[in-house]
């Protein structure tokens, strides 16, 4: 059966396979912070998903206006060490997942994965940040949330799809995260049959448009020469936000 996959914009996936949907690190208003979405608008949600996968706690990955259109019955699926940060905020379906371990989501399952990035949010520091493999009846997809590139990615064993980070959200990045070659890498590692860049060209802070005028839209091109250069023979799906993809 197949997959579906909308890029809503920076590592906001909906995913819909085997009949159910899921939401990855949910950014569903114009701006986060000082952040301010380059994108267009993501389409209403009128129904929550069927579980959200929280990768950390990153404001522009755990969001709380976000996650609260959803509402706070939503079913959410996070690393280790956050449930007290969204319970206490009013969210009473807080599932945690260590990487290994693994939650059913109707004839879906999914298993956290490592990740190599700080991940920490106030006092919560300890929380570490996961990636999610979403395995249904006949396809996987590796949902990266945000990483740098790290050899045990190559047990993730030949996923039907990758949605890797390629960026960031200003003009820099910090340690903890993937440019295009480091991304690059990652797919030769992974060997996705289908590679998917997210984490780019949505969020940019406000104070730093007029420097930038186009901001982060190179990276996916630098993506596409890093593949070949890289040996990567995965098939490379450019979306925009709000552009779907079926694998």
């Amino acid at each position: 059966m197949a997959a579906t996959l909308t890029w809503v914009g920076h590592a906001t996936v909906e995913v819909e396979i085997d009949g159910v949907r899921l939401l990855t690190d949910p950014i569903l208003r114009p701006r986060v912070g000082p952040l301010r979405r380059e994108a267009p608008p993501p389409r209403p949600m009128t129904d929550a998903p069927d579980a959200v996968l929280i990768s950390h706690l990153h404001r522009d990955h755990a969001d709380l206006p976000s996650l609260r259109r959803l509402g706070t019955r939503a079913r959410l699926i996070a690393p280790k060490e956050t449930r007290r940060f969204f319970t206490r905020r009013g969210f009473t379906a807080v599932e945690e997942l260590a990487p290994g371990e693994a939650a059913a989501v109707g004839g879906v399952t999914v298993r956290a994965v490592p990740a190599l990035h700080d991940s920490g949010r106030g006092p919560l520091r300890p929380a570490a940040a996961v990636g999610f493999l979403i395995e249904g009846a006949d396809r996987r997809i590796y949902f990266a949330g945000d990483t740098d590139r790290f050899d045990e990615m190559a047990d993730l064993a030949s996923p039907d799809v990758a949605l890797l980070p390629i960026w960031g959200w200003g003009p820099s990045l910090g340690p903890g995260h993937m440019d295009p070659a480091r991304a690059a890498e990652a797919a030769a590692l992974i060997r996705p049959r289908v590679l998917v860049p997210i984490h780019w060209g949505t969020l940019y802070p406000r104070f730093l448009r007029h420097v930038h005028p186009d901001p982060l839209f190179t990276p996916p091109r630098q993506l596409e020469r890093a593949l070949q250069a890289a040996g990567s023979d995965a098939e490379l799906r450019l979306l925009l936000p709000g552009m779907s993809t079926t694998v």
